[in-house]
């Protein structure tokens, strides 16, 4: 019974890194693949309008809180696809608890990175489709209906993103608990 065991463990163990290996190759495709889409999304959108003879244009690079949002998807999705390869490619070396306690800071990074461009980017997004009457600002998605519902769908990816980078931190964290003092 006990050589049964014996070789049960290491195999069980084994399993164990595989599936958490996979989680975390699956999650940062993800990630990366949310973050891109967000990123090309608000970047690409663009709309134009003719009121009473006069062209307005709506652009992110007209607010910083959108360019700021198209940044910090952008770095994401850049740092992302770094710990992928390094997840990927040196996953004999990632064995150490005290990398993945570097791993953990690298996604709560990205984790707060993106939801801080996620909260700017919904802030301004409120006021463009409902305004702010006390600043004297009018909503302008009432005119610009393919640029707001753009924005939108990007912010739902970034939101997304939000959503597998947290998964990825905690995952990291439990796995730096390991940590030998």
């Amino acid at each position: 019974m006990a050589n049964t065991e014996a070789k049960f463990q290491p195999n069980q163990h084994q399993k164990t890194q595989n599936l958490f290996l996979g989680a975390q190759i699956c999650l940062r495709i993800l990630a990366i693949a949310s973050t891109l889409t967000a990123t090309w999304i608000v970047l690409t959108s663009k709309q134009s309008i003719e009121i009473i003879g006069m062209t307005f244009t709506a652009r992110y690079s007209y607010s910083p809180a959108f360019k700021f949002f198209a940044l910090a998807n952008a770095i994401a999705c850049a740092f992302s696809a770094i710990s992928l390869f390094v997840v990927f490619f040196l996953r004999r070396l990632f064995f150490n608890p005290a990398n993945y306690f570097m791993l953990f800071l690298h996604d709560l990074f990205l984790l707060s990175l993106v939801l801080s461009g996620c909260a700017a980017a919904t802030a301004i997004g409120y006021v463009g489709h409902y305004g702010n009457d006390h600043a004297g600002w009018a909503p302008i998605c009432d005119h610009f209906h393919k640029y707001c519902k753009r924005v939108t769908i990007s912010a739902a990816f970034s939101y997304l993103a939000v959503l597998f980078l947290l998964v990825l931190t905690v995952l990291s964290a439990s796995k730096s608990r390991q940590i030998q003092v």
